[in-house]
């Protein structure tokens, strides 16, 4: 089976349970968005030294591949994307469990004033992922302003996620 099945050279793409639709559609472009946070974590895990983060951040790489596939049904299909895919999906616990990280980590971490990405290559890459995961939440939420379902720990999961990767970013400074 080749990666080049040629159906989007007429600049449509599926959703999840057949659903064409344009590739500028609010959902690609949203489901997209959480594929560049993705692959700049993956720039994370390749340059930190932290066993610990390292296995965090593939975690929540998987994550995401739910994340997607909830972004990528539509709204009628959703109740079947979580018959089917639920015990996947972005939760409470999820975002609890980012919520207790953070107050771990901000014990150990001191700041003052502005922070200026750079003072490593890992913490340069921890920025990015940052702000390439507010970009992809400004994106969930213009989504959701748009009448699409979306869930609220979508939202949520995003924004904790920004928080502690700008924590991460200190450690690895």
């Amino acid at each position: 089976m080749s990666i080049s099945t040629k159906r989007g050279d007429d600049g449509t793409t599926s959703l999840l349970f057949n659903k064409r639709v344009p590739k500028t559609h609010p959902r690609v472009m949203t489901y997209g968005r959480i594929d560049e946070l993705s692959s700049a974590l993956g720039l994370c895990r390749a340059h930190s030294n932290d066993a610990t983060t390292k296995e965090l951040l593939l975690s929540i790489q998987k994550q995401l591949v739910h994340y997607m596939g909830e972004l990528a049904t539509a709204d009628e299909d959703q109740a079947r994307y979580q018959e089917k895919h639920g015990a996947q999906a972005i939760n409470a616990g999820m975002i609890r469990t980012f919520s207790d990280l953070i107050i771990e980590k901000e014990k150990d971490i001191r700041f003052e004033g502005w922070v200026y990405p750079g003072d490593s290559l890992a913490d340069a890459f921890f920025d990015n992922a940052r702000t390439t995961c507010r970009r992809a939440e400004r994106g969930v939420v213009a989504l959701q302003e748009s009448g699409a379902l979306v869930r609220s720990e979508l939202i949520q999961y995003l924004n904790r996620l920004a928080d502690l990767l700008w924590l991460l970013g200190r450690e690895h400074a």
